[in-house]
């Protein structure tokens, strides 16, 4: 049974500017039945916060999607503030790192699947399907991950497990259970998606909880249920009742793997002899050791690495039926937001090809079942029928959008009255002297500047250049990792830094109200990053600062098509600007709004609580530990003794 909780906005502000024309329009829009609409929203136009209303106005389950984990981190945390009563979640691929299973046909070489999971981004993902299917107040921020199968919605609800108090239970029939549900039992580390027994206590970390549920036995009957911080076993909720989602997405029971075993074996078959027909012994043999090894993983264990591989069958779907994905969680009368959508939607229409021609290869030389290739992304048009009533937002719509669009809301007037910067075009003869003169004048009034390149190594020489004349500067591509990128704008934000240069600094969609100049070098070159689009979203990011300038810099001071585009609509909106603040007798001023971290929501986990501050919950540790040191030793575990013993040592020396 779903809570009924309502979505409660919270903000000290009301809508301003062209917010309450826009808000009023699209939910309009929405209330009859329209199922595409678009927010034209100038950069600094309070798009997420109009976004914030529509959902408090229309009370609907709502999903986000985003373009790269930061802005989705970023939105993630803007949304929890808004609706910090509601269920507001992350959800992003959780790999660190991620090198795809692949064959180069060219050079013969079969690159196996590996990958880093990041924890914490894994614990956040099973939040939101559980909040999903729990309660109706649910707001997920997602990048276009969301897209990728991630096995389906019915399996998995029906593998939950509800554990009462003052009931009976076999322990060892719930922990048969729990393995058969994907739960690990610890022998040493406990963490999420595992479970342990210590005498008569019997503890369960679920995937989705930074919490642990403890259940306390007197023989078979469970006396007590309670939620406890790990670490400190402090008791936060008593329970009448545990409800355990399976620790993996890909879950599935017995009687379906027995049901589908032999399936996969007449597919092996039939794969064997078509490649023996073919001519191809070492392909025949490929298949058949690695699909042997996955049944028999799956008749012992129900899993197997590469499991998604077999989605095809889980989800006992047709061929071509479109796989289950987040989308299948929200119930059927959602909202989906796509944010920077001229970016977002080419991305989501690009990932079915190229991940087909990858498997393609896999299957072709024998690594993979041709139903392998039913473990994919979803098409184009699949995504289209599953996401419902949508709002596409961006500064600069494509024309997808455009046409779509049943509506297209215009914010040109910023909540903070704020103008779009003034547009200079200079010489790149004299670009590196007049750079010099801008960073002074910003350095003076605390303010920050972007550079931006179009060569990586243009990039590179210039902070090189700016770095050995005092300046403080980075250099940001697309190889620094993202927690290290979001500690240089942080450094930005916090004037450790006065510039930064890069190829492209559109991607991070981040708020950076210090930053009053930006350089644009050779900007009448003709491509991606100097297209009227991506010219328009770089001037942007001077749009929060009262003193915002732009500078582009092209040889002979040629003006391109889309440079003159760009110049054109960006003094069509300073126009309208003006003329409003003029009638209403606003003197606009720049808005510093305070440096987030957005570690937390891009699976960076902080401590608990702090040892050196802590001293009674260290001695709860301590105290902790010795019991389970105990328990381990009764049990004849004595390497977990040993580590928790060397573990007890470490915390009695730091104090």
């Amino acid at each position: 049974m779903k809570s009924d909780s309502p979505f409660k906005l919270h903000s000290e502000y009301a809508p301003t500017g062209d917010q309450p024309r826009a808000i009023q329009s699209l939910v309009s829009s929405f209330r009859e039945w329209h199922q595409f609409q678009a927010l034209l929203g100038v950069t600094g136009s309070g798009k997420t916060f109009t976004m914030a209303n529509i959902i408090n106005e229309l009370q609907k389950p709502t999903l986000i999607i985003a373009h790269n984990k930061t802005l989705a981190a970023q939105l993630a945390q803007e949304f929890k503030e808004f609706f910090p009563e509601n269920a507001v979640h992350y959800f992003v691929s959780y790999y660190d790192y991620y090198q795809p299973e692949a064959y180069v046909v060219k050079t013969g070489s079969y690159i196996e699947k590996e990958a880093t999971i990041n924890e914490e981004i894994d614990r956040l993902r099973h939040a939101a399907t559980e909040s999903l299917l729990t309660r109706k107040d649910v707001i997920i921020v997602g990048s276009v991950s969301c897209r990728y199968g991630i096995g389906g919605v019915d399996e998995y609800e029906k593998q939950v497990i509800t554990i009462e108090k003052g009931k009976s239970y076999i322990l060892e029939c719930l922990i048969e259970n729990l393995v058969s549900h994907q739960f690990k039992r610890s022998t040493a580390d406990f963490k999420p998606g595992m479970f342990r027994v210590l005498g008569d206590t019997f503890e369960i970390w679920p995937s989705s909880s930074e919490e642990v549920i403890t259940f306390e036995f007197f023989g078979d009957e469970l006396e007590r249920i309670t939620k406890r911080i790990p670490l400190t076993y402090e008791v936060i909720e008593e329970l009448e009742e545990a409800v355990i989602f399976p620790a993996k997405h890909f879950v599935t029971s017995r009687s379906i793997v027995d049901e589908i075993l032999p399936r996969i074996k007449a597919e092996l078959d039939e794969r064997i002899a078509a490649f023996i027909e073919m001519g191809k012994p070492l392909e025949a043999e490929r298949i058949k050791l690695r699909v042997e090894y996955d049944m028999e993983m799956l008749q012992e264990v129900g899993y197997v690495n590469g499991i998604e591989n077999y989605s095809y069958y889980l989800s006992n779907r047709l061929p071509g039926d479109p796989p289950s994905t987040l989308m299948d969680f929200f119930p059927e009368d959602y909202l989906t937001f796509i944010d920077e959508s001229h970016i977002t939607v080419p991305q989501i229409g690009g990932m079915y090809a190229w991940d087909r021609a990858r498997k393609m290869n896999l299957v072709e030389y024998g690594f993979r079942l041709p139903s392998a290739l039913e473990n994919r992304p979803l098409q184009f048009d699949e995504f289209e029928k599953k996401i419902h009533q949508t709002l596409f937002v961006s500064a600069t719509p494509a024309q997808y959008e455009i046409e779509k669009s049943s509506i297209i809301a215009e914010q040109v007037i910023r909540p903070t009255w704020l103008l779009d910067p003034l547009i200079e075009i200079e010489d790149m003869e004299f670009m590196v002297d007049s750079l010099m003169r801008e960073i002074v004048r910003i350095r003076d009034n605390n303010e920050r500047a972007l550079i931006t390149t179009i060569t990586k190594k243009s990039s590179e020489d210039l902070a090189l250049y700016l770095a050995e004349n005092g300046v403080k500067v980075r250099y940001l591509h697309s190889e620094i990792e993202t927690i290290e990128r979001l500690e240089i704008l942080r450094e930005y934000r916090l004037g450790k830094i006065d510039v930064i240069v890069g190829v492209n600094l559109l991607r991070e969609g981040l708020d950076l109200p210090e930053t009053s100049f930006i350089g644009i070098l050779d900007a009448e070159k003709v491509g991606f990053l100097r297209s009227k689009t991506s010219l328009l979203q770089i001037i942007g990011r001077a749009a929060r600062n009262a003193n915002g300038k732009v500078i582009m810099y092209s040889h002979g001071m040629k003006i391109s098509t889309a440079m003159h585009d760009a110049i054109e609509e960006t003094e069509r909106r300073r126009t309208i600007q003006m003329e409003y603040n003029t009638l209403h007798g606003i003197t606009p001023k720049t808005i510093i709004s305070k440096v987030k971290d957005l570690a937390g929501w891009l699976g960076k986990k902080k401590d608990s609580f702090d040892f050196e501050t802590s001293e009674e919950k260290k001695t709860a540790r301590l105290k902790r530990l010795e019991l389970e040191m105990d328990v381990a030793s009764a049990n004849l575990d004595f390497e977990r003794a040993a580590e928790i013993r060397d573990e007890l040592f470490a915390l009695k020396k730091g104090r």
